[in-house]
Formats: structure tokens, sequence, C-alpha cells
């Protein structure tokens, strides 16, 4: 089965904004108690298995994404029609009520040697009550995908950039889990739409476009944002400390910071962070007990394998590994960035 690799994928994007497209979302389910059975009832996308979006809905990318076992995520935004959302410094938009951030995981075809796979798609609705996560699995003839309230394992293979064959077990996860990453002061929240994270230049058929300006275009925000400037973690003509720093806040700083679900561990590793102690450095460990890997600091300034951090980062044991939840291999290129910037500490 052909679905789309990422050139034509980035030519959907661009033909996204010149075709005009008559699909609708049904705005009513948004609000509804009782998600549909399966995700094509939104009417999100008026072609499915190519992630072709409808009118209503955007798509997007973030100068810098979570690591999910090498997966490609592919973003859209629904905004209730005339609805603007509220910009705060450091912290993810505020969405209105009845808006919906929609994130399908895939392996897609980059070398030629295999078709894409859409594997799941979340969604994070929010509603009078608050963010409410659904997630909803790919079928095999990937043409449609099935709510999932317990999650659910998907066995597949995918070609890494080097061409090789990569076994994993992918893992969706359950209603309840969303919560371990998506909560701070135990509010659900986004993750990955901050201001900084989405001033980024798109291509686009038209020409490049800062995502920021198209979002005001929409009327969602305002075309002028006090927004910092943050590098993408995989640009190496940037310093060492700016691409770690930016790894770690999108990778670990949702929770490693004041109010997220680590909180309680003292270690914050958001962008904005300044203690050193906060950051790990020669930070001891809070109740962490085998998972420390019987050494003293987080990180040990110019000796990364003296370092708990790069030990849970390279960990798949279950009761070891950082993220606990999310993936089931290691970032190998991670691991190396965070490394090589601690071993220069």
């Amino acid at each position: 089965m052909k679905i789309f690799n990422k050139p034509q994928f980035l030519f959907l994007l661009a033909l996204f904004f010149l075709v005009p497209i008559n699909a609708s979302v049904n705005s009513a389910l948004l609000s509804s108690n009782a998600p549909p059975k399966y995700l094509s009832e939104f009417g999100f996308f008026q072609d499915m298995q190519n992630q072709m979006p409808s009118e209503e809905v955007h798509p997007y990318s973030l100068v810098n994404p979570l690591f999910s076992d090498y997966t490609d995520k592919l973003r859209f935004v629904y905004v209730p029609e005339g609805q603007k959302l509220t910009y705060e410094e450091d912290k993810v938009f505020q969405f209105p009520v009845g808006s919906t951030l929609i994130k399908t995981f895939a392996y897609l075809n980059t070398q030629g040697e295999m078709d894409a796979q859409l594997l799941e798609t979340r969604l994070l609705i929010n509603t009078s009550e608050g963010w409410k996560a659904i997630s909803y699995v790919w079928n095999q003839d990937q043409t449609d995908a099935k709510r999932a309230v317990a999650g659910a394992t998907i066995p597949t293979t995918f070609i890494n950039s080097v061409g090789a064959k990569v076994d994993v077990r992918y893992r969706a996860p359950n209603q309840n889990q969303c919560k371990e990453c998506h909560q701070v002061n135990q509010v659900m929240t986004p993750i990955g739409p901050k201001a900084r994270n989405m001033n980024k230049n798109v291509g686009y058929t038209s020409g490049d476009m800062n995502q920021l300006l198209y979002w005001a275009a929409q009327g969602w925000i305002e075309s002028k944002l006090n927004v910092d400037l943050m590098q993408g973690y995989e640009n190496e003509s940037v310093s060492i400390d700016e691409r770690a720093r930016a790894y770690l806040d999108i990778n670990c700083g949702h929770c490693h910071i004041p109010g997220g679900s680590a909180d309680t561990t003292g270690l914050y590793l958001n962008l904005t962070e300044e203690t050193k102690e906060h950051l790990g450095i020669f930070k001891k460990p809070v109740a962490a007990g085998r998972a420390s890997g019987n050494l003293k600091y987080s990180i040990v300034p110019g000796k990364s394998n003296k370092s708990i951090m790069i030990h849970r980062m390279d960990s798949l044991d279950p009761g070891i590994m950082m993220p606990e939840s999310g993936r089931a291999l290691a970032d190998d290129k991670g691991i190396k960035l965070i490394s090589d910037w601690i071993n220069q500490l």
C-alpha cells in the first residue's frame, strides 16, 4: 500500500494553502462526553490516508519535537471560527474551548524501501472542563483509526536514517498515561505549541512564511509577539549549550519544571532555568534508588559516564529509563548531544 513519503508530505502541506477543501469538522463531537469510535467521524481530514486536513484544520510543525522512538509527527490544529488564542511568555498558547490539537505518529518512507505506516493519532481537545486526551490507533489498511482507551502495542519495523531496519514495539498510551507528561499543577495542558517552539519558517509553494505570522493571519494571535529565540537541537551551526538546553527543554522540561510531574525531584530542565543545581550540576538525586546506577550526581561536569542523566537516558529498563514512558528505544543522537555537552562543561 502506497501512502506518502516525506517530500510528498511537504508537498501536501504546501498544497493545503492553495487548494480549497470542502470537508468540515463536526464540532458537536468536540464537546461530547462520548467520543466517537473512529477518528474519521470528527471530520478533521478530507483524505485520512494521506493526512490531508479539512479546510478548518491547519498543519504546523515545531522547532524541536519530542523524541518518540524515531517516529515522525504530523501535527494539525483546529480553532473554532472567530476565536483567539492567548499568549503568555514561556508558556504554551492558551487555546479557546473547542480547539483541538491533532498529532499523528508515523514512520514515513525515507529510503524508498518501505511504505509509510500511520501508527496512532492523539487528540487534545479543549473542553469547558479542561483539556481531554484521546488516542486512536490506525487499522492495518491505514484507512481509519479506532479509539484505544486502554492503549495498544504495535510491533513494527522502520528504516532508520542510515538505511537499516529497526524492530520496535511502539506503544500507544492509555488515557490515564497522558497525564504523566501533559500535566502542570495537576491540570492537563499541551506541551509543544509554545510561541518559541513555533517560531520558524515553513516552506510553502508560495514561499517561506513564519508560522506565527500565519497564525496571526488567521486572526488567532497578534502579529507582534515578544518571542524568545530557541535553536533547533539538530542545528550543528549553533553552540552546543543552545542545542543541549533546547533538547532538554522539549524532552524533559514539561515534567522537570516547577509544578510538573517531576517537580519534587528539584531537577528543572526547562529552557529558562538558570540555577546550576536545578539543572543537575552536582545535584544529588531524590529517592532515585537503583535508577541512579550507584552514581552520585545528575550531572558531573566533564564526565558524562559518571552522570545519572546519561545513565537513565541510555537505559531501556522500565525502572531506570527516562523518560519513563513514550519510548521503547534509546535516542542515540540525543544521548550523544547531552554527553558531549556534559563533557565540555
